[in-house]
């Protein structure tokens, strides 16, 4: 069996085990949570508060016309650190691991969606980027199938890209707004890995990159400041350096700001 069918075969088998008769029970469970988040919304019953003293406030309910569903303003990309789309799909359909994505991207591209980008994935954890400490409720969450140390497949990528071209159309997602888990958990996680192409997506329009630089950065330049800035976290220093270059510099990954290094950050932070 040449390689070509040997990737054939295998893309049937995922095919075949995405599915949805072996996910019936996990689609059940969905469809059960779905309703009882639309049945509490549907109470549509004025909160009961009181002061201090007992007196209660009086309130009540008058329902408005003008609203709509979560729009999702981010999309945060991570690697799975598993060994296959299989058993990623199988960690996010146990009620008891509590963590899921909107989509997982597989190394051969096909793309498996879990949940609808409208509803809160468990994707981000703790994190923060810019003033948003909650990035779960505002962000879509993609899985990409790489174990954290091989490097990312061309059929990956281009199905990431197409994917991510749908979304910064259907919801309007600033072209700063595509981010790594890193960049917002940089204290926690390290994903997506140095591997991956940051530059290839920012060339697309997704996520920002720097240009050659043509002048140095005041002798004055705030590193601190200029990664708070572009979002990171700076609470712990050492750790947002490390995570912006691991987006950006890559060659080099400690939490000490060379030359270059400051000329990459002078760079994007005047673009941010």
């Amino acid at each position: 069996m040449n390689r070509f069918q040997i990737t054939f075969t295998l893309l049937i088998l995922i095919i075949a085990g995405c599915s949805p008769k072996p996910f019936q029970q996990a689609q059940k469970i969905q469809e059960e949570k779905v309703k009882a988040v639309e049945e509490k919304m549907e109470l549509n019953v004025a909160p009961f508060l009181a002061d201090s003293f007992g007196n209660v406030i009086p309130t009540s309910y008058v329902p408005t016309v003008n609203f709509s569903s979560r729009k999702p303003n981010f999309v945060v990309i991570h690697h799975t650190a598993q060994d296959s789309l299989e058993q990623t799909i199988k960690t996010f359909i146990l009620e008891r691991t509590q963590v899921s994505a909107h989509y997982v991207v597989g190394r051969n591209g096909h793309i498996v969606q879990m949940l609808n980008d409208e509803l809160r994935a468990f994707h981000a954890g703790v994190s923060k980027w810019g003033n948003n400490y909650d990035m779960n409720s505002c962000s879509i969450g993609i899985e990409l199938d790489n174990n954290g140390t091989e490097p990312f497949s061309d059929a990956q990528i281009n199905s990431l890209l197409i994917l991510l071209a749908k979304l910064k159309t259907t919801y309007s997602i600033p072209t700063p707004n595509f981010i790594g888990h890193a960049d917002i958990a940089p204290k926690r996680k390290s994903d997506p890995s140095i591997l991956f192409p940051w530059k290839t997506l920012a060339d697309k329009g997704f996520g920002l990159w720097y240009d050659i630089p043509s002048a140095l950065p005041p002798k004055d330049f705030d590193v601190e400041n200029a990664l708070h800035r572009i979002g990171y976290d700076t609470r712990d220093l050492p750790s947002a350096i490390i995570a912006f270059k691991r987006h950006f510099v890559k060659l080099d990954i400690s939490p000490i700001m060379s030359s270059w290094d400051k000329c990459v950050l002078f760079n994007l932070y005047r673009k941010y």
